[in-house]
């Protein structure tokens, strides 16, 4: 599993895990290419591993396996 670098990273929405960007480039329905920023910026707000976009707690909670949960 690869950890931040300078050009973003890839999060399994399974396991909420970061994976190689290998693994994300080949799953991308279930992996989330993270941009480098501020750690906590997003406040605990739930991202679509398949658009990459923000959603609703309630779709988040009801999708684990497609979305990941920002700290």
């Amino acid at each position: 599993m690869a950890g931040k670098g300078n050009g973003g990273s890839y999060r399994s929405a399974k396991s909420g895990r970061y994976v190689t960007k290998a693994y994300g480039k080949s799953h991308p329905r279930t992996t989330l290419k993270e941009a480098p920023g501020k750690s906590g910026s997003t406040g605990g707000s739930y991202r679509s591993a398949i658009s990459g976009r923000f959603v609703t707690a309630k779709h988040g909670k009801a999708s684990p396996g497609t979305t990941v949960r920002e700290k």
